[in-house]
């Protein structure tokens, strides 16, 4: 039983930990050192660094629900069962679907948004395409920019969701065997 609480927790630590991680350290730096070495093509850059880094990090994200929800499973079903275990096992539940959504619906909208407005550039080298892929560089009004601003949005709301989530399971967890 040992093992399986330490597996929970640890998938808890390690899904909180990445999302404060790229929230906090990652962006903030990325957005900030590219942008000085690179003055032109630097914040597109940045975008698909960080791009790139969340879409792999969702693999991360998708990997703790699921042992999330097998050791709370094999907890239910080996020993007693934990405390509020079906409200429990539906946060996790619906952090994994926010985390499916987030990383499959929104990323995969916003990358299609970049790759038009890529495709639709005369650019004629690589670093002029990166930057034509930029939504910031169109007019505020313009819809794919403000489609743009929407996602980035709720890209950042869901991922405050998880981490509120996270946060919660893992007072849970504490609160009960401090007991």
């Amino acid at each position: 039983m040992l093992m399986l609480r330490y597996a929970y927790v640890l998938a808890l630590a390690v899904w909180l930990g990445g999302m404060v991680v790229l929230g906090a350290i990652v962006a903030p730096s990325v957005f900030q050192v590219l942008p000085a070495y690179a003055p032109v093509a630097g914040r597109a850059l940045a975008g698909a660094v960080f791009g790139t880094v969340l879409q792999r990090f969702h693999y991360v994200a998708y990997a703790s629900g699921a042992v999330l929800l097998v050791t709370l499973a094999a907890m239910a079903l080996l020993g007693p069962r934990p405390r509020s275990f079906a409200i429990r096992a539906a946060i996790i539940a619906v952090m994994l679907g926010v985390a499916l959504y987030s990383g499959v619906l929104v990323l995969g909208e916003i990358d299609t948004l970049q790759r038009e407005l890529a495709a639709t550039s005369p650019a004629t080298s690589a670093a002029d395409a990166l930057v034509a892929a930029l939504p910031s560089q169109l007019p505020a009004d313009d819809p794919r920019r403000v489609r743009f601003d929407q996602l980035h949005q709720l890209s950042t709301r869901l991922m405050m969701i998880n981490i509120a989530g996270t946060l919660l399971l893992l007072f849970w967890e504490a609160r009960e065997h401090a007991r």
